[in-house]
């Protein structure tokens, strides 16, 4: 081990006390810094622990991440991974698309055409079927004054089946 002057140290140390590593940025820097969708994402998983009721400890042990690190991303503090994310979503029994959105690992889906190509494309149901559905859901959009279905949405291939 190399060793200064004086005998015993690490070569390059700067009197009593100094520590051999670099200095880390200031946390409250640090923290600024990162982009806000990760406070959101942080603030939005409090907000669904919160109204799972849920500990933090709970959360942690059954999404299977530590604790503190589950306290580092609901203070946006960590950029959790998709698959993170997606034992998050699981515990708080949520949609791991939604947390997606909000970590900027996905964009979020267009209103109403998922809906619609999502039933014409369920090989499980029959035309008929397919049809109600779509009756329905462009009821309630009427009933709720919000734009109706695609154009086409209604009418269903016969060989979609």
């Amino acid at each position: 081990m190399p060793t200064d002057d004086t005998g015993g140290g690490i070569e390059g140390r700067s009197g009593e006390g100094a520590s051999p590593f670099p200095t880390l940025p200031n946390l409250g820097e640090a923290v600024t810094q990162l982009p806000d969708h990760w406070r959101d994402l942080g603030e939005f998983i409090r907000e669904q622990r919160a109204g799972a009721r849920l500990s933090l400890r709970r959360l942690s042990d059954l999404a299977g991440v530590s604790n503190p690190y589950l306290s580092q991303i609901e203070r946006g503090l960590r950029r959790p991974s998709a698959e993170i994310l997606q034992q998050i979503a699981r515990a708080l029994r949520i949609s791991a698309e939604t947390l997606y959105v909000r970590a900027g690992i996905l964009e979020e889906r267009s209103a109403g055409g998922d809906l619609v190509q999502a039933v014409l494309g369920d090989a499980t149901l029959t035309d008929e079927q397919k049809h109600a559905l779509l009756r329905i859901v462009a009821s309630f959009r009427r009933e709720n004054g919000t734009s109706p279905a695609p154009a086409g949405a209604g009418r269903v291939r016969r060989d979609a089946r």
